[in-house]
């Protein structure tokens, strides 16, 4: 069975710094992205950062400048770097990646548990 787990999420305080790492395990027959989504109670799930096979990455205007993805496509593996933390960026950050664990015509999303950022002020 496949599944995300991350890791790194807390309290800080504006201004302040945090790591979230996801690491995908399983039997994984391909992978074509990994990223990090964030959703606020009353909201919807929205992209932080994705990184693609093919390097490519994305953010959202948000966080552009302050936040870091990196990928370790040997690994199965995703981080984001949070940098410069304001209020305005708590929420619950998931793990996504978009997989296949049988062949090339079943990638699907999936989705880690999440975890907690919270940004004091």
């Amino acid at each position: 069975q496949v599944q995300l787990v991350e890791s790194g999420g807390g309290l800080v305080q504006a201004g302040g710094s945090l790591r979230l790492s996801c690491a995908a395990s399983g039997r994984i027959f391909s992978m074509t992205r990994m990223g990090w989504y964030r959703q606020i109670p009353g909201n919807k799930r929205e992209l932080v950062a994705t990184d693609t096979n093919d390097g490519t990455t994305n953010y959202a205007d948000s966080v552009k400048g302050r936040f870091t993805i990196s990928r370790d496509n040997a690994k199965n593996t995703v981080d984001l770097q949070m940098n410069s933390l304001k209020p305005e960026d708590t929420a619950v950050y998931y793990c996504n990646a978009v997989m296949a664990i049988r062949s090339y015509s079943d990638f699907q999303n999936y989705w880690g548990q999440g975890t907690q950022v919270t940004v004091s002020s």
